[in-house]
């Protein structure tokens, strides 16, 4: 099959049958399995996949399956919070959403002059990428592309074409609502992304249900699936598809080994520090009872956004995502490793120290130190935490991807979905690389290839295809990250300037450049360039908790 040959779409429902809707009562469910299709739709398509109306929240209506689009009444403006004041609360901006796309800017428009420390910026090459990703679109998808679902987790547990969601929760008994099945989809969620953190290319699994083998994310979604469905992530004997704190307490790394068929000749990469991820998030579960609950699942994050104070619910619901946000951000805080960059022994989760941004005086940037005293003053004009580059990639994944089952399940409205940006992470970040926007410095291109060799030799991993490697907090992966936030804004406009008279008058979403074109694009990429790995250009030495 040529690059660009069109690909086999998804089938159509059989006469007679109705379309699936966002409903996802068990009968929707089944009929959606009958189809083929997803039973969680994006919340832009109406169930003959035209656009539906936008409202001012920047969500839209839905309507039952069977029935004529109804659209709600325009949603009220919402006006969103602004992120902390850096200079009073630098722990508190860091962790804030807005922070991600305003610090990576510095980087970005460092990229855009060619001023970067560890690659050269070739910006001629950017329209080869909008040409590459448009084509992609247009191969897969038909236009006016309103088919297209926003990036998230349930698309990988549909692989093979399988709605295995729907099946699941077509499983339930009928005295089980919707609250409980929203809640036991953001469990089973929770737990699937932060299991995905890159797979290494040993590893692959073989499907419990069907025999089929899958690698790669769709593989730890199926896995993660079928763990879900024996209890392994629950304590509760009468439940055993939820996830709760006494069951990720309880897990083991051989558990979590035996589920994910790990062993000699299909290691999983990170295996122990995904296990002790979902250890320490048994902990917050049991710490952070205001989120979660007194029984600790990550579910009752539902219960808690619905009655806050800033959710608003008239003819429809209408959360903010900061609301979203800061219980993850604050109610997953305990699960990320003491090494990571810290202020006042307070981590910041996924921010390192990054050269390419303003630097005070004397700031150390190793990335297996903290840059912070016990201090939040500044030096040379310059305070310490301007040095840090958040991305919160593993978090913003989950944002993404628990709005999936709440706005299917229970029909909330998410307000101030802007605010989330492109995921920096390889296969994204990979795809700049490899159309040649962005190429790695010699000096840094030899120091990663050293700690390639080094890496194989302590592995003993048989080099095959030899790219440079290195940790995560290193300076190289870092500005990469930040340049990547910036590029998929960028790639987002171009991208819809391409295709805009098949877009017919519409707009694609980021989330929806992200899951059409570029993740799948940088995947693509990765298998022509690196035919027998599929690796990205530039590896990392991940310890299962960043990529």
């Amino acid at each position: 099959m040529g690059l660009f040959s069109r690909r086999a779409k998804a089938p159509k429902p059989v006469d007679g049958e109705p379309t699936p809707g966002p409903s996802l009562s068990n009968s929707h469910s089944k009929s959606s399995l009958a189809s083929g299709s997803s039973s969680i739709k994006s919340p832009g398509l109406n169930m003959s996949g035209r656009m539906m109306n936008r409202t001012s929240g920047g969500t839209a209506s839905t309507t039952g399956p069977g029935t004529p689009l109804t659209p709600f009444s325009p949603l009220p403006k919402i006006d969103m919070p602004r992120p902390p004041d850096p200079q009073l609360d630098p722990v508190g901006y860091l962790r804030s959403l807005g922070a991600v796309r305003d610090r990576s800017k510095i980087v970005t428009d460092k990229a855009l002059r060619n001023d970067l420390r560890h690659f050269d910026v070739d910006m001629s090459k950017f329209a080869d990428v909008v040409s590459f990703v448009a084509n992609i679109i247009k191969r897969d998808y038909d236009a006016p592309f309103t088919s297209i679902p926003p990036h998230g987790r349930h698309q990988h547990f549909s692989v093979g074409g399988r709605d295995r969601i729907a099946h699941l929760l077509s499983t339930f008994p009928a005295d089980v609502d919707n609250a409980e099945k929203c809640r036991r989809m953001v469990d089973l969620f929770l737990v699937s992304v932060l299991l995905d953190a890159g797979a290494g290319t040993k590893w692959s699994y073989k499907s419990l249900d069907n025999g089929r083998v899958y690698k790669r994310s769709e593989g730890i979604a199926v896995a993660s699936l079928e763990m879900f469905k024996t209890g392994l992530f629950s304590g509760d004997s009468s439940n055993k598809m939820q996830v709760d704190k006494v069951g990720l307490q309880n897990l083991t790394v051989e558990q979590l080994a035996h589920g994910l068929q790990s062993g000699p000749g299909n290691e999983m990469a990170g295996l122990e520090g995904r296990a002790q991820l979902l250890i320490r998030l048994g902990k917050a579960l049991d710490e952070k009872k205001e989120y979660f609950g007194e029984n600790g699942r990550p579910g009752n994050l539902l219960d808690h956004i619905l009655s806050h104070p800033a959710t608003q619910a008239s003819s429809v619901i209408i959360v903010p995502i900061p609301v979203l946000w800061n219980v993850l951000m604050n109610g997953l805080a305990p699960i990320w490793p003491p090494s990571r960059t810290a202020i006042n022994g307070v981590s910041l989760g996924d921010a390192w120290p990054c050269s390419s941004m303003p630097q005070p005086a004397q700031s150390p940037t190793s990335p297996t130190f903290s840059p912070f005293p016990n201090t939040t003053g500044q030096s040379n004009g310059v305070a310490p935490w301007e040095s840090i580059l958040p991305f919160h990639k593993l978090t913003q994944w989950l944002t993404y991807s628990l709005m999936q089952p709440m706005q299917s399940i229970m029909k909330i409205h998410f307000a101030g979905q802007e605010l989330l940006t492109g995921l920096p992470e390889y296969r994204n970040g990979g795809l700049f690389i490899d159309l040649g926007v962005l190429t790695l410095k010699q000096e840094d291109e030899e120091r990663g290839l050293t700690h390639y060799t080094e890496y194989c030799q302590r592995t003993s991993t048989q080099p095959i295809e030899v790219a440079p490697m290195f940790d995560p907090g290193d300076d190289v992966v870092v500005e990469w990250r930040g340049v990547t936030v910036g590029f998929l804004d960028r790639l987002c406009v171009e991208v819809n300037k391409a295709l805009r008279n098949e877009l017919a008058g519409g707009e694609l979403s980021l989330a929806q450049v992200l899951e059409a074109g570029s993740w799948k694009g940088g995947r693509e990429m990765a298998e022509m360039s690196r035919p027998n790995t599929k690796e990205p250009p530039i590896l990392i030495d991940s310890d299962g908790t960043v990529f």
